[in-house]
């Protein structure tokens, strides 16, 4: 298998994208393409320990960085990191393709470059969160402020289909998110998503509040992007909060500090259920091809996790499984 990384995109590259991308060749029996600049990546690589035929490089001259606007930098930046591994990707090169470069960008390559899957109208970004219980995933995340109600129905689908194929969750519990359980609350756009929600294809549950989410109220929990991208944001705020606040607690005083060891481990396993670099990137669900976006200041612990949630949306097929039932939801609606 063949993995394309956006080697110049993120808060931390290239160090991190190089150091992921090692320890993932190492451990993953992958081969990694890098994408950027060859003479800063060969400097960076000459430094690890790897088996050199399952590190390749992409040389490219040019980098999208997080203040331009998409749909200009990726006209008038064909060289850069970002397209060319989206164009390999494309072509059928490389497997899938991972960056932690700008969100608007990479949507903008998924969409003009990878395309989006016949039938899908938009192409969701898709994290896995922590909760009490099990991980979760939200849909969308961000990269649909404004949508339809159909748009929701197929977020759900796609997202379903991932926690079963790739997560091996039976029957994933599908939830909308809203201002109360009813299905008379909420705005327009969710009281004409509910209808269309319970008549596909997946185990929907009804409405969600959002107090229930954290708690594993639901499997996968599906929303705009504006509302998305505010749940995610306040659900990485609150994971630092309280990662601070036990810092805090244990490292008071002395008495604080033998009491930490007490509880070590429990707190070990706290810190890294809440930790975003364990749950890899966010799934673009929708590419005709696997796209994942890694978080911006990803270091190289998350570069690893996110290559490695490619390997697995490769391998269990969840693209063609998603194609194949959006084809047939659109066949019984004929």
């Amino acid at each position: 298998m063949r993995i394309a990384v956006d080697a110049m995109g993120g808060d931390h590259a290239p160090d991190a994208q190089v150091e992921g991308a090692v320890r993932a060749a190492n451990e993953l029996d992958v081969t990694i393409v890098l994408v950027g600049d060859r003479l800063t990546l060969e400097e960076k690589l000459e430094k690890q320990v790897y088996d050199t035929g399952k590190i390749e490089i992409l040389h490219t001259t040019q980098v999208i960085e997080n203040d331009e606007t998409p749909l200009s930098a990726i006209k008038h930046k064909k060289d850069s990191s970002m397209v060319m591994g989206a164009q390999m990707l494309s072509r059928g090169e490389v497997d899938a393709f991972v960056s932690a470069g700008s969100t608007g960008a990479l949507l903008g390559v998924g969409t003009l470059i990878v395309k989006r899957m016949e039938g899908i109208e938009r192409p969701a970004l898709a994290p896995l969160l922590p909760s009490e219980t099990v991980p979760w995933l939200l849909v969308d995340g961000g990269a649909n402020a404004n949508c339809k109600p159909n748009y929701l129905k197929q977020f759900a689908i796609m997202g379903s289909i991932y926690m079963k194929n790739a997560l091996g969750v039976e029957n994933p519990r599908v939830a909308l998110v809203n201002i109360g359980s009813e299905e008379h609350k909420g705005n327009d756009l969710v009281k004409a998503a509910g209808p269309l929600l319970h008549e596909a294809p997946i185990n929907f549950i009804g409405n969600i509040e959002a107090r229930e989410i954290p708690l594993g109220g639901a499997d996968v929990v599906v929303c705009d992007g504006f509302v998305g991208n505010v749940i995610l944001k306040l659900t990485e705020g609150l994971a630092k909060m309280f990662g601070h606040g036990l810092k805090d607690i244990f490292y008071k005083n002395t008495l604080t500090k033998m009491c930490a060891l007490g509880v070590k481990k429990g707190i070990d396993e706290f810190r890294q259920k809440m930790d975003y670099t364990e749950h890899g990137g966010a799934l673009l669900l929708g590419t005709r091809r696997p796209v994942i976006k890694a978080h911006g200041s990803s270091n190289a612990k998350a570069m690893f996790f996110a290559i490695l949630q490619a390997k697995k949306f490769v391998q269990t097929g969840v693209t063609e499984t998603i194609m194949y039932e959006i084809a047939r939801t659109q066949e019984g609606t004929k």
